[in-house]
């Protein structure tokens, strides 16, 4: 579902928030040149002046997109980086020790 760009933020901090009990959010970016059809085989192709930026997030089922015009990328990835910020609080420590003593016991056997 196509969504402006601060709805799209409302909806991705919804995301996150269902994700922290079941499931995990998966985020794509890349760059986008507004073209909705495919290339032709030959033929001129005009490259566009400004390319803009594709961004997804999936959860299940859910599906969420939004296109940032190449003026407004600063503010979306303000934005963007707060609210990842903000939702990163549910990532867990990695146990140095242990991982450093299954590769001891790997290496001699």
């Amino acid at each position: 579902m196509l969504l402006e760009n601060d709805t799209f933020l409302t909806e991705l901090t919804k995301l996150f928030n269902k994700g922290k009990s079941t499931g995990s959010v998966v985020m794509t970016m890349k760059r986008y040149d507004g073209r909705t059809k495919p290339k032709p085989r030959s033929g001129n192709i005009l490259e566009p002046n400004e390319y803009k930026c594709l961004v997804r997030a999936t959860l299940g089922n859910k599906k969420i997109t939004t296109v940032i015009n190449h003026k407004d990328v600063t503010k979306f990835q303000m934005a963007y980086g707060n609210l990842l910020k903000a939702n990163m609080d549910g990532l867990k420590k990695k146990d140095k020790k242990a991982a450093r003593g299954r590769k001891k016991t790997k290496a001699t056997q």
